[in-house]
């Protein structure tokens, strides 16, 4: 299965679990009076619409390159994440502003049967969190991390509203907005994650060089072939689930420029045998000056 695929299915995974997170935990919060369980299933909604992004961010960003984009789509990826984070940011407020209209205001403590519910939910959803930052780092996908994340902050809103949850139910009268208190600092760990989000996304677009590993296994290869003097220049520049690389090589200064060509097109060859993911590789040739 392609690194595309894998991301795709992946993401359809995450579009039917948050469906069907939002709807459980919208009913449960609502009959067992748990604004904690109201805020998590407001959050679940916002990651179905997080998630369509995502799925559509993938299948846009691997579109083969065209006339209008000879390096291809794939910075449509972190752009898409931008807006993941958005819709992030935008649940923590609404979860945030009704928090603390519910702590100012009297209620009854949620009951005692969404315990056991919300320690499912956390376990399931820090599952669905592993299995897509798993599937993110195999594909080096931005947007499928990014998604992995939500997963995580689901997680932690789920544990908050348990601990919360908790206080309200067995400590009693006088206890009641602990619930609320709950989803208030959920809010807080939501704005947080998203952080974690947007600050990759953003070293992408702005080709911030955080490949050294990738570097070294390029210049490894590049020692393995015949006519290849050195390595100088090597640059990365991630696009959606792919690399383009910028490489200058040196080769002997007498060597003609049709067998300069050639050393350089076996090297480009064995990069994109080795290293699939790599989409494209730039190589300028120069002589050895000590030749």
């Amino acid at each position: 299965m392609s690194n595309k695929d894998k991301a795709i299915n992946t993401t359809y995974l995450s579009i039917a679990g948050n469906a069907v997170m939002a709807i459980t935990k919208a009913i449960v919060g609502v009959f067992g009076n748990s604004y904690a369980l109201i805020a998590d299933a407001i959050e679940s909604t916002t990651d179905v619409f997080a998630s369509i992004l995502v799925l559509f961010g993938l299948k846009y960003a691997t579109r083969p390159p065209d006339e209008n984009h000879p390096y291809g789509h794939g910075r449509a990826e972190p752009l898409v994440t931008f807006l993941v984070v958005g819709f992030l940011v935008i649940s923590a407020t609404i979860i945030a502003r009704e928090s603390i209209v519910n702590i100012r205001s009297d209620h009854d403590p949620p009951e005692l049967y969404t315990l056991p519910f919300l320690l499912v939910i956390v376990l399931i959803k820090e599952l669905f969190y592993r299995v897509v930052l798993k599937r993110g780092e195999e594909t080096s996908s931005t947007a499928l991390k990014a998604d992995a994340w939500h997963h995580r902050s689901d997680a932690i809103t789920s544990l908050l509203a348990f601990v919360g949850i908790s206080i309200a139910v067995f400590m009693g009268e006088g206890y009641e907005s602990a619930d609320d208190w709950a989803a208030l600092l959920a809010s807080g760990f939501i704005v947080y994650n998203a952080y974690l989000i947007f600050r990759p996304a953003l070293s992408e677009i702005m080709d911030e060089h955080l490949y050294d590993d990738l570097v070294e296994e390029i210049r490894g290869l590049a020692q393995q072939v015949d006519g290849v003097v050195d390595t100088e220049k090597c640059h990365v520049r991630k696009t959606g689930i792919s690399y383009h690389i910028d490489l200058h090589l040196t080769v002997r200064g007498e060597l003609s420029v049709r067998e300069g060509h050639a050393i350089a097109h076996n090297l480009k060859d064995l990069i994109q045998e080795k290293m699939p993911d790599i989409n494209d590789v730039l190589i300028h040739v120069e002589p050895d000056r000590y030749a």
